[in-house]
């Protein structure tokens, strides 16, 4: 009968120079392994000339692995822990300590990275900076916000694109995420967070997007959205919803704008950077004359709408107008809608683009050419001064038209 074996007994200790002190060497002169009593993994290997640190796991597939940390002495005992810990918080997070080493596990999480670094760098790089905050709050940091930058990964990326397109958003909205997020990852790797070409985004493409967005409102949406202003409690997101229409502004434009930048004479409104980083001066109508000497003025506050806790201008109007254009009935009207809006009044009245492009500040013509199809009936009449012309012609020398 096959007698049961004593079962081998593995050393545990609390791996510390005190312990490390305490050490004699073995009567047997032969390896021994000590592991760590509170870091799993975390083991000392003692030989009779050194003494060496390892972490041991188990990867995706089962198999054991063994990757070193660092000899003592030249590696205190303080420090081998903390790399093994955080070995081990990698390995809970998905990672595989054998791939990515251990200065990846120093790599900070996503909504860390995102407000200590990037913001801070955005506000004084990017004029933009507001816009790309309303995106990391809304949809960026809510799905990678607990991850570190290094386990980011392409298949996450995809997933973002794939919902955000099945939950109704437009395929150009998706592709400004990606843009985002892989501008994001770059400064990261140009910071030295994360390695060379650690970039899950490089392989990601962007949808197709067939086209630019066009939706302008029409007449009878002006007459509805404009009653729900004047009934709305919120009496300055409608007053910058008028303006909005009225000017053909961006939205940031209106609401940076500054009391001293609004020449009443000349009826101008001049934005000091605009877009293309030049200023800009916006022509007022009679319309949005009468709108801002209407608005409240306070003597020390130079923005014309502002937010009364913070006296500055609002950082945001979405949620106020979101619930205007769902009462309106026109849930899928952008506040940038506006612009087109405004664009294609001017050209179904017979404004040319030449005079369109002036007005909306677009540095390239090219920019304007989309608003070329809204007026087909203005169009018509101009190729009829062709044909009358041809008319007239024919009839003078007899030939039949």
């Amino acid at each position: 009968m096959r007698k049961n074996l004593p079962e081998k007994r593995v050393p545990i200790a609390l791996i510390s120079e005190a312990f490390i002190a305490s050490l004699k060497p073995s009567a047997d002169n032969k390896r021994v392994d000590y592991f760590d009593a509170e870091i799993k993994g975390f083991i000392l290997e003692v030989r009779p000339a050194s003494l060496t640190y390892y972490f041991r796991y188990r990867d995706a597939q089962r198999k054991v692995r063994q990757m070193q940390v660092g000899k003592h002495p030249e590696l205190k005992v303080s420090d081998a822990r903390a790399k093994a810990y955080a070995l081990k918080q990698l390995l809970k997070e998905g990672g595989d300590p054998a791939k990515e080493g251990v200065r990846n596990t120093q790599a900070p999480l996503f909504v860390e990275f995102i407000r200590q670094k990037y913001l801070p760098y955005a506000k004084v790089s990017k004029r933009s900076w507001r816009t790309d905050e309303c995106v990391l709050r809304n949809h960026l940091v809510p799905r990678f916000g607990d991850m570190r930058l290094n386990r980011i990964t392409q298949a996450t990326v995809q997933e973002m694109l794939f919902e955000g397109k099945q939950e109704g958003y437009a395929v150009g909205t998706c592709n400004r995420w990606l843009v985002l997020m892989r501008s994001i990852l770059n400064l990261a790797i140009r910071w030295d967070l994360l390695s060379e070409g650690a970039n899950p985004t490089r392989h990601v493409d962007c949808f197709e997007d067939n086209g630019a967005r066009e939706r302008y409102l029409t007449e009878d949406e002006v007459g509805r959205l404009f009653a729900e202003i004047e009934r709305n409690r919120n009496t300055q997101v409608g007053q910058v919803v008028k303006l909005l229409l009225l000017t053909g502004a961006r939205k940031r434009e209106v609401l940076d704008a500054r009391w001293e930048n609004i020449d009443f004479e000349r009826k101008l409104l001049t934005v000091p950077i605009s877009k293309s980083g030049k200023p800009r001066h916006i022509p007022l109508s009679d319309g949005a004359i009468d709108l801002l000497k209407s608005l409240p003025r306070v003597d020390d506050i130079a923005w014309v709408f502002f937010n009364p806790k913070t006296r500055k201008p609002p950082v945001s109007i979405f949620y106020a107008w979101d619930t205007m254009r769902h009462r309106v009935g026109i849930r899928d009207v952008r506040l940038h809608d506006l612009r087109h809006s405004y664009a294609s009044f001017l050209v179904n009245q017979g404004c040319s683009l030449y005079e369109v492009q002036r007005l909306l500040g677009h540095a390239d013509a090219k920019t304007t050419q989309r608003y070329a199809h809204l007026s087909p009936g203005a169009l018509l009449v101009a190729a009829n001064v062709v044909g009358e012309v041809v008319r007239r012609s024919t009839v003078e020398c007899g030939v039949g038209y």
